[in-house]
């Protein structure tokens, strides 16, 4: 018989989760570092009974908010190459919910994140406990249910046997490149408790293998075809390069085939941005450089991307041009009746490239590509040297009305502009660090402004476009590059719906650094509203009339918030006061937060990209008549799928 050992389903949790590992080109990784968790009534007896009891080699940390603390664990697995997670519990009811969110930021990034929330009773006999959301069609239905639609798997144990397929099947999502995301694993508190006799086997060390499949040769000659075919193809570096370990690779395949490259968000520094095919990022959030390449491109090579409406800048880019896809997920590999190449990224195009090399291929480029580098890097300069000049001041986005940067001024005396504040940030941080941002327009600027060789150095979380993941993810690269400093790049409403992580960071003693860019509101959708012909609407920060946010704008100090955690703070008004702070900002031991007084409307603008919005088609307002014309004018020239 079979050698057994008597443990509660959360013992054999923490005991299984410790003995965990991946190989990847011969290197072996422990998988799972540990958890975060904000114990409740749900949890904190069963699964922190063994977490308190024998946790192992696992280190045990507490959450502020369980979005947050997902959020950080979503960084610390993106940010260690999808190689190691931290995993998440939470109690019943409002914790479980609260991670919901954080549960489809990974899954739309392709980031493993494995989470467990506390459930009602099994048994049903105390029903309804407390925080229980009761459905009267169907009792077995609770509020972990609406984990299904975000996550890449989901269970729920009945039975502490029950567990044993769940943790592996988690582990086989969690672990294969091409499908993984959230993982739930649901855990009812009488279940939590019971004990079962488990084999030993099962919690014996595993190797998980991540593997570098290559595609078909006869997938790898049907892209080849088009390439040869093709006279002035462009790259596309997505999220699938960086996680390949491809991006020195696809440096020297451009190099020796003379093809240029954009970059995505979640592929941004996986190739250096000084290269010289580098044309930095590409679509709506692009440079002029990649954009105006991409208009003339005859054929689209996408290594590693999903291809969203911001990369094809709503299939408007590149509409003639031949896709090609290099994805080792089959969904994505098809979209855009691509010709794809179903592998790993780094495997696929070291076979492509030996196929492309005997037929002598190069690309008839001359010297376009250096051109427009050359013309970005003025307009680099030109937006990096833009300063506040007083009433005659020209903003970079519009600003219809016209009281809103003088009234700025007056309320903050800020006079930095946001392209200024991010080259400045640019130039001062070491060459090691990293930087992090999320939604609004922030991720649009540094997409086209931040420069940095370190592979990795760009953190952004752009799939989901999740407001309030800056904080805590600079929690979460931090863990997973504690020698390196990190630099949290947030607007000032981002900041507003979650900064509860600091405290946790703070505990921790993890040094960070949080750059908190205040313009009095969503900047970003305010340019959206006003370039579409709607009013500024409910998007500035203003007192409200009793209908509507339309008084004065609210001043807010974030340099108090920073003091308050007990961060070393900085008030920056103008470009100077910046980076004297940053400066002063490397020579302390513990965590800072810049409170930056940012001009509104200084952001970068649209470089010959278009971006479809559902526009409303019946109005009398005559700017909007004459924004949904443009929008339809758009669509016109857009692929149809």
């Amino acid at each position: 018989m079979k050698e057994t050992i008597r443990l509660t389903t959360a013992q054999a949790i923490v005991r299984f989760l410790d003995n965990q590992y991946v190989a990847m080109d011969g290197v072996e990784t422990k998988f799972v570092e540990g958890f975060f968790t904000i114990f409740g009534h749900g949890i904190a007896v069963g699964l922190g009974e063994a977490l308190d009891t024998d946790p192992g080699t696992l280190r045990v940390m507490q959450g502020r908010n369980e979005q947050g603390m997902c959020h950080a664990a979503i960084a610390f697995a993106k940010q260690s190459d999808r190689k190691r997670i931290i995993a998440c519990a939470s109690s019943i009811g409002p914790g479980a919910a609260n991670m919901v969110t954080a549960c489809a930021t990974a899954t739309v990034n392709n980031i493993p994140l494995l989470v467990f929330p506390a459930d009602t009773f099994a048994s049903r006999q105390p029903d309804p406990v407390l925080q229980q959301l009761e459905r009267s069609d169907s009792l077995a239905v609770s509020t972990n249910d609406a984990f299904k639609p975000v996550c890449k798997y989901w269970d729920r144990i009945n039975r502490p046997e029950q567990v044993m397929t769940a943790l592996i099947n988690a582990m086989r999502v969690l672990t294969d490149p091409a499908e993984t995301g959230a993982c739930c694993i649901a855990l009812p508190q009488d279940v939590e408790g019971e004990a079962y006799d488990f084999p030993v086997y099962f919690f014996q060390k595993r190797v998980h293998r991540i593997t570098r499949p290559v595609a078909p040769r006869e997938e790898l000659e049907d892209v080849a075809e088009v390439i040869l075919s093709s006279r002035k193809p462009l790259l596309i570096v997505g999220g699938g390069v960086k996680y390949s370990g491809a991006g020195e690779l696809l440096e020297q395949f451009a190099e020796r085939f003379h093809i240029p490259f954009g970059e995505t968000q979640a592929g941004k520094s996986a190739c250096k941005s000084s290269h010289p095919y580098c044309l930095g990022g590409i679509g709506v959030t692009g440079t002029s450089a990649s954009n105006h390449i991409a208009a003339q491109a005859d054929c689209v090579i996408a290594v590693g991307s999903r291809l969203s409406d911001f990369t094809t800048s709503s299939k408007w880019l590149y509409p003639e041009a031949k896709i090609v896809t290099i994805n080792n997920n089959r969904y994505h590999a098809y979209k855009m009746d691509a010709v794809k190449a179903v592998g790993d990224a780094k495997a696929t195009l070291e076979a492509l490239w030996k196929i492309l090399e005997e037929k002598h291929y190069i690309s008839a480029y001359t010297t376009e590509v250096e051109e427009a580098r050359k013309l970005w890097d003025q307009e680099y300069e030109r937006l990096g040297a833009i300063r506040y000049t007083g009433e005659d001041f020209e903003p970079i986005i519009s600003a219809r009305d016209p009281r809103t940067i003088p009234e700025f001024v007056k309320l903050t005396g800020g006079e930095l502009t946001q392209t200024a504040a991010l080259y400045i940030l640019n130039h001062a941080v070491d060459p090691q660090a990293t930087v992090i941002t999320a939604g609004g327009s922030l991720p649009s600027c540094m997409q086209r402004m931040w420069r940095t060789d370190k592979r990795g150095g760009y953190h952004a979380e752009y799939g989901y476009s999740c407001m309030g993941y800056e904080v805590a993810a600079t929690l979460g690269v931090k863990m997973a590059e504690p020698e390196n400093e990190v630099y949290c790049v947030v607007g000032d409403s981002s900041f507003l719906m979650m900064h509860s992580e600091i405290m946790t960071a703070q505990q921790e003693k993890r040094k960070v650094n949080i750059l908190v860019f205040d313009n009095c509101g969503f900047g970003c959708i305010n340019n959206l509203e006003m370039t579409h012909g709607i009013g500024s609407l409910a998007t500035e920060f203003r007192y409200t009339d009793g209908q509507k946010p339309t008084g004065d704008l609210i001043p807010v100090d974030y340099a108090m918030i920073g003091r308050g955690y007990g961060l070393k703070a900085y008030t920056c008004r103008t470009p100077e006061e910046l980076a004297a702070a940053l400066e002063d900002a490397k020579t302390q031991k513990q965590s800072c937060l810049f409170d930056l007084k940012v001009l509104p409307k200084t952001m970068t603008d649209g470089y010959d990209a278009w971006w479809d919005v559902g526009m409303a088609m019946t109005t009398q307002k005559e700017s909007t008549q004459q924004a949904a014309k443009e929008v339809l004018e758009g669509r016109a020239k857009a692929r149809k799928y």
